[in-house]
């Protein structure tokens, strides 16, 4: 990894050029290809494997095998365009200022968020996944921030049938209402039985990772006090 005299910086064996918006430091360039969520017995990989552990025994098919993917090895080094005009950020956002992002130049950074792959992985088709890796912003270093640290992102899209599987009499309900214009760039307004329902899922979900990732003692503890 190093700069070259013809304005072109090379990270992980592949060659950018550099410009005004390069801002990319040789300390955080150096935490690149580190992998410590998937360096073994490292406390990182630990989280992550219970992470991944969780989503298989949570979501499987109907013969017992996990309907959740994992990818856990993807590049940190991604397009403007993966990182926010995919996700439909603005482009006079203020999370894309050189004084947010690390920028390798004009059109490349290092991604900000692991949801910078949400958009491809879709368009591949998948309906379920987790997304896990090392994500990089300018922050000031302090006992709660670090410019290089790690996220997990989930992502779980549902069919009509998967929504309303555990529902008596769903014959009657719907995914959208049909009020509004629905189009290629806008969705319908989701009904509010469908919100309910994955609205409760989700917050299952959330509470059921917190519990297997530090103990649900404390929940325990109020439910014997209730008795």
């Amino acid at each position: 990894m190093q700069a070259e005299a013809s304005k072109e910086i090379i990270l992980l064996g592949h060659k950018y050029p550099t410009d005004e918006w390069t801002n990319v430091t040789p300390r955080v360039i150096s935490k690149l290809g580190r992998n410590l969520h998937i360096l073994l017995y490292h406390p990182l990989s630990l989280i992550r494997q219970r992470i991944v552990n969780y989503f298989y025994l949570q979501f499987h098919n109907r013969i017992g095998n996990p309907i959740f993917s994992v990818y856990d090895n993807l590049s940190p080094i991604v397009t403007v365009e993966q990182n926010f005009d995919s996700l439909l950020v603005p482009k006079n956002h203020p999370s894309r200022n050189k004084t947010d992002c690390y920028y390798i130049n004009r059109d490349t950074l290092l991604r900000a968020h692991m949801t910078a792959h949400q958009t491809e992985l879709i368009s591949m088709g998948l309906n379920n996944f987790l997304v896990v890796g090392d994500v990089y912003r300018r922050d000031e270093i302090d006992s709660t921030h670090y410019p290089a640290f790690h996220q997990v992102d989930a992502v779980r899209l549902c069919t009509k049938d998967e929504v309303f599987e555990n529902v008596k009499n769903t014959d009657e309900l719907k995914l959208f209402e049909h009020r509004g214009v629905e189009s290629n760039e806008k969705q319908g307004c989701h009904t509010l039985e469908s919100v309910k329902v994955m609205e409760h899922e989700l917050k299952n979900t959330l509470t059921g990772l917190a519990q297997t990732l530090f103990g649900s003692g404390n929940i325990t503890k109020k439910k014997y006090s209730k008795m």
